[in-house]
């Protein structure tokens, strides 16, 4: 892996600097270690049975994960930032919002990728079912299992917060 990782590092560095623009230089990196490490989870692909094109298919996908996860917390922010004074959360509320929003990106990052797009086109894209369905080329029922499947994934995860 040592070999792989000092082959295409600066090749993965260039292509997300270019995709993020010039002030997110650390978001890069952050990006390319994180491609890295989830290339070397992946234990069922032989070494060199993927190229560059599976490096940037990781790498994109990453860096979808890291817009909505962000465009989540800034809709969080803004929505504390709207609430009245009154009821603005204590600060031990805010870490333990925090805490759980972490639980739920890590969920959402260990569900199969079927799952995790399913539950966030219905979610957070309010997607019906059958659209849903049409959209990934697959059955209605399919879609409802994924997501109750999903769903008791992150009621299990709110039990350790």
């Amino acid at each position: 892996m040592a070999v792989v990782y000092k082959e295409h590092h600066a090749w993965l560095l260039n292509l997300l600097r270019r995709q993020l623009g010039g002030g997110q230089q650390a978001d890069a990196w952050d990006l390319v270690q994180d491609t890295f490490e989830r290339l070397m989870r992946q234990s069922y692909l032989e070494q060199g049975a993927w190229n560059r094109g599976y490096l940037a298919t990781i790498a994109k996908r990453l860096l979808i994960d890291r817009h909505r996860r962000r465009a989540l917390e800034t809709a969080y922010l803004e929505a504390l930032a709207a609430q009245p004074e009154a009821t603005e959360p204590s600060a031990e509320m805010l870490a333990q919002v925090s805490q759980q929003l972490l639980a739920v990106c890590q969920v959402l990052d260990r569900m199969p990728a079927r799952m995790r797009r399913i539950f966030l086109l219905a979610r957070i894209d309010g997607q019906a079912y059958d659209t849903i369905a049409r959209t990934l080329d697959v059955s209605v029922n399919m879609v409802q299992k994924d997501l109750i499947q999903a769903w008791q994934r992150l009621y299990h995860a709110f039990d350790d917060c």
